[in-house]
């Protein structure tokens, strides 16, 4: 493999490392299956152009910084036309079952295709086989932001081979079969292998008590200034949508929770915010109305009785009902009713019952608000806690 001085992109931004004293243990980011996945292809499609796959790859996150990544492994077929790369994945402190994948890109010429790419998933890539999670049925569990990011960095890398033919990409994962093992892939229809996933390219340790701890600071900092509401939000999405709809509010109101809704309203109530909002999409506000203190995937399933409920609450047709009721995802019930024009009112029902369940579980002067956005970040709804205790006294 060639040095990094043969890639000529931009300088590295500032690296996260393993051995870096200033990091405190339990709190190292590290990277997503589809940022790896995007290096292993721009360092491939590299191979291909210089006929020598890189030692280094700078790779453009869907965050928008660049990240400096090293390849273990490349090699460049030149009379078969392809190339392959592979990068390790390091999920930092976060206890994730692909901490430590071998994610491997074979970038392939197709000859008088010109502009095309083509995105395939090779061995230990999950294969969808179940509606409800936004990916074609029959196809590689890739999602949609790591699919577009791989695709943008192979073109960014490959644009002179482009010109004039089209480029093949194939993403695999050895033993990611065994690794699926360990998620909930295969109840989800995700059958033989990992999902690529990530919709920043970085992995934040949402699952270790660093994380727990850094949402209480981040509540006791937004009281210390004086703000009096806090928002509450899943993940980098939903918090983008949050800061769109209350534009009014200072930067330091805005607390990312991740999976931890005990330790985020327990903070709220102990630090007497008055006004608290939530921002979510139907999975995790489905996962409020059980009541849960941690909403992560690996703790709890998802509720279908109450997807199910909400459904006929709505109008929905008996046997759609029943579909909800035994379908692996909230997803599957919100793409299902969308259909129907129910988007709105089924979201409210889900808002309405999330509501009632947080206000139950942690009581206080606080007034609570709910809004939901779709799977792109756009509104769905807002409910204020009179509403859904409105129609509880009915």
């Amino acid at each position: 493999m060639s040095s990094e001085n043969k890639v000529g992109h931009a300088s590295a931004p500032e690296k996260v490392r393993k051995g870096d004293a200033k990091r405190e243990r339990g709190n190292r980011t590290g990277f997503t299956t589809g940022a790896c996945s995007a290096a292993a292809a721009r360092a491939a499609t590299l191979g291909l152009l210089y006929s020598e796959v890189p030692e280094k790859v700078v790779c453009r996150l869907p965050n928008g910084n660049d990240q400096e990544f090293v390849v273990i492994e490349g090699c460049v077929e030149e009379v078969a036309g392809y190339a392959n790369a592979v990068i390790v994945k390091d999920a930092g402190d976060d206890p994730d079952a692909t901490h430590g994948a071998h994610m491997t890109a074979e970038v392939r010429i197709l000859k008088h295709r010109a502009g095309e790419i083509v995105l395939k998933g090779g061995p230990g890539v999950g294969t969808v086989t179940k509606e409800g999670l936004g990916l074609e049925v029959g196809g590689p569990a890739i999602n949609p932001v790591p699919r577009r990011n791989i695709i943008d960095n192979v073109r960014a890398a490959g644009n002179e081979l482009l010109e004039h033919d089209g480029l093949e990409v194939t993403i695999s994962v050895p033993g990611g079969e065994e690794m699926a093992k360990k998620t909930l892939n295969a109840r989800l229809g995700i059958l033989g292998g990992i999902s690529i996933l990530g919709t920043t390219g970085i992995v934040r340790p949402y699952s270790t008590a660093a994380f727990r701890a850094s949402v209480v600071q981040a509540v006791d900092v937004a009281a210390k200034q004086g703000q009096t509401s806090v928002v509450f939000t899943t993940g980098g999405r939903t918090e983008k949508f949050a800061m769109k709809q209350l534009p009014e509010l200072d930067e330091s109101c805005f607390v990312q929770m991740g999976d931890f809704v005990k330790a985020a309203f327990t903070s709220a109530v102990k630090r007497q915010l008055p006004q608290v909002y939530v921002g979510a999409m139907v999975g995790k506000l489905t996962k409020m109305c059980q009541g849960l203190a941690v909403t992560h995937a690996w703790k709890a399933e998802i509720d279908r009785d109450i997807l199910a409920d909400s459904a006929r609450e709505v109008g929905a047709p008996d046997d759609l009902i029943e579909e909800i009721r035994a379908a692996e995802t909230a997803r599957f019930a919100a793409e299902k009713l969308a259909a129907l024009g129910l988007t709105v009112d089924f979201h409210k029902q889900l808002a309405k019952k999330a509501i009632r369940s947080l206000k139950s579980e942690y009581p206080g002067a606080y007034h609570l608000a709910v809004l939901v956005c779709d799977f792109e970040g756009n509104f769905i709804c807002r409910v204020d806690e009179e509403e859904a205790q409105g129609e509880e006294a009915r």
